[in-house]
């Protein structure tokens, strides 16, 4: 191995240490939330060294920006291919909407995402998050043309999507998606269900 494919090499083993950490970071805050989480418990679940967290991140609140990036990045990506081709924006947004269920049955994700608003205490934390769910917004803003209302209307629906779910009570929001998959289907109800709410 010649020493620039070995540092090739190198750099992917830190990336792959990286993308387990943020994995098992947002397994570990889900459950714990941003205080009672610990990196002693992190390099665990992610199977390497406590120090070894400090030499990717530099504090336990990088980390937890980390994590809550990863899951907000993967709600973006996912509204972009949904709403790709889409000729409304109540079809837009009934195609982004119908997406969102999935996306949170992931438990862990979902609750990374409540925990990010409850540490917004923390003012750095309320930055990043509030910057990141703006961009959330534009994103929707962007790939549907909706109005204001409608718009407000997709969050709403998306926040009570998250409660509802993580309660354990989904059929209080279940009209919501019935609705939506109707306005995909015809492309003439208004889009008013279900969002991604990782700020």
């Amino acid at each position: 191995m010649t020493p620039r494919e070995a540092s090739a090499r190198m750099r992917q083993t830190s990336e792959e240490r990286r993308e387990q950490v943020v994995e098992a970071a947002i397994r570990e805050f889900a459950e714990r939330g941003y205080e009672a989480a610990s990196t002693a418990a992190i390099a665990e679940r992610a199977g390497i060294s406590q120090p070894y967290i400090y030499a990717l991140f530099p504090n336990k609140r990088d980390l937890f920006l980390a994590a809550h990036d990863r899951v907000q990045g993967r709600i973006r990506a996912t509204f972009r291919e949904a709403a790709r081709g889409a000729r409304t924006p109540e079809e837009a947004l009934g195609r982004m909407g119908m997406t969102y269920p999935e996306l949170i049955a992931d438990r862990y994700e979902l609750l990374m995402q409540l925990q990010a608003y409850a540490a917004s205490a923390d003012p750095e934390i309320h930055a990043h998050c509030a910057r990141g769910f703006r961009a959330l917004a534009d994103d929707v803003r962007q790939l549907s043309g909706a109005t204001p209302r409608q718009i407000a209307e997709f969050f709403a629906a998306g926040m009570i999507a998250n409660v509802t779910t993580v309660l354990g009570i989904p059929e209080l929001c279940a009209p919501l998606w019935e609705e939506k998959h109707g306005a995909v289907d015809g492309a003439e109800k208004p889009a008013s269900a279900g969002t991604g709410t990782g700020g």
